[in-house]
């Protein structure tokens, strides 16, 4: 990353506006499911960011119930392991939904988790029915504001010391994730809902590596973590939810690579 596109970041300070967004959103009709849908019973598995685990989207996986919304953790109690290992882990869980379901299921991902996501709907179209990401930098995993990136350095650090449960230094070119790195790299499939939430406010990530060619982009007024408690986010997701329930749903037809293609008012 150049000086330039440092001083291009976002401060970082943006980041700690996450009570008063929390606040935002429980005086908001939206978290008690007004003018949402009742999803049917619509299966939904929620991932964790870096560093976060499965309670970090308790108050997303709440309201995604109380919209009718079947839900199930990643099963993170912090979302640091190699990624190639975590997307096998997660397949697993997906299969066990998905058999005990009977439909395909929906990703929901912040961040990191949205990576997951997509790499999951590129190799199991038939358990992935479409993903709503995060602020996840699916074209840059790394495009990471430098103060948050030291952490991943030290993750790197114990993974390489094979300490058990960490990613290591090799998990970001070395052959373990080759697989994971050509898949997030891939298309999404014909048949999978494709959704990328981002922030230009987003005190993290880089909000450019998030526009993913080949998803609909919606912008919001956030920080990062606060995505996963934004009204119009939670608006856009019941939105996205919906549509992949539809037969032969998709969202190519309204698919670019410019961003800006939808934004909240």
């Amino acid at each position: 990353m150049t000086a330039r596109s440092l001083f291009a970041l976002p401060p970082l300070w943006r980041e700690g506006r996450l009570g008063l967004e929390l606040a935002a959103l429980l005086r908001n009709p939206v978290v008690r499911g007004e003018g949402i849908p009742d999803a049917g019973g619509q299966p939904v598995m929620l991932i964790p960011g870096f560093l976060a685990g499965d309670d970090s989207l308790a108050v997303m996986t709440r309201w995604l119930r109380r919209t009718g919304h079947r839900t199930r953790k990643a099963g993170m109690r912090s979302n640091v392991n190699c990624s190639e290992v975590a997307v096998e882990r997660l397949e697993e869980r997906l299969e066990v939904m998905v058999e005990t379901h009977g439909e395909r299921v929906a990703l929901i991902g912040q961040s990191r988790g949205g990576n997951f996501a997509k790499v999951l709907a590129v190799r199991r179209p038939d358990l992935v029915s479409g993903i709503v990401t995060l602020g996840s930098p699916q074209l840059n995993p790394l495009a990471v504001h430098p103060l948050v990136f030291a952490p991943a350095v030290a993750v790197g650090v114990l993974g390489t010391l094979r300490i058990r449960g960490f990613f290591g230094a090799s998990c970001r070119n070395g052959e373990c994730c080759e697989s994971y790195r050509a898949d997030l790299a891939t298309r999404v499939p014909r048949g999978v809902g494709y959704l990328s939430i981002y922030s230009r406010s987003d005190g993290i990530v880089d909000w450019r590596a998030c526009l993913d060619e080949g998803a609909k982009h919606l912008e919001v007024r956030s920080s990062h973590c606060g995505m996963s408690l934004n009204p119009d986010a939670y608006r856009a997701t019941a939105r996205a939810l919906q549509s992949f329930c539809e037969p032969g749903a998709r969202t190519e037809g309204r698919r670019t690579g410019k961003p800006g293609l939808e934004q909240a008012a």
